[in-house]
């Protein structure tokens, strides 16, 4: 489900692009391919059909995010997820859901170490980062920035 709309800044006063797409997966393996080419396509219509400015650095980090919190799903609950894009201002705010309700808690940085470096990547590239309880599992939210110069990463 998609839908681009006008709307207003926080200010209420200049119209912006508001923009919002939702998919759901079975957390099978086709998962973490289909959830970046999902973000990838919901990028590439902000562009291209909404004049949205998208930076090409911006698609990428959008890319590697959802690639790596759907690999965090598909790994430590396994079952059905959700993920949802919207469009916020500037930013693009991504949401993840599971059925899990045990929270992901960042590791400190061990060059050493073998995996489990997902979530230090999604820390390092977002401007912000939220995790919830749900009624059933849980929800994590990161934003980013669609006009991150290319040497910001």
């Amino acid at each position: 489900m998609e839908r681009i709309t006008l709307g207003l800044d926080d200010h209420g006063t200049v119209p912006v692009p508001r923009a919002r797409a939702g998919a759901a997966y079975d957390g099978g393996p086709e998962t973490i391919p289909a959830a970046r080419h999902f973000a990838t396509d919901f990028l590439r219509r902000l562009r291209t059909e909404h004049g949205v400015p998208v930076a090409p650095r911006a698609v990428d980090t959008v890319r590697l995010v959802v690639s790596e919190l759907v690999t965090n799903v598909c790994k430590y609950a396994p079952g059905p997820c959700l993920i949802d894009l919207e469009l916020v201002g500037d930013t693009v705010e991504i949401t993840v859901w599971d059925r899990e309700s045990v929270l992901p808690i960042a590791r400190a940085a061990e060059p050493g170490r073998v995996g489990q470096h997902g979530l230090e990547i999604v820390l390092a590239l977002c401007e912000g980062f939220d995790v919830r309880r749900e009624p059933v599992g849980k929800r994590i939210k990161v934003r980013v920035s669609l006009n991150a110069p290319d040497s910001a990463v």
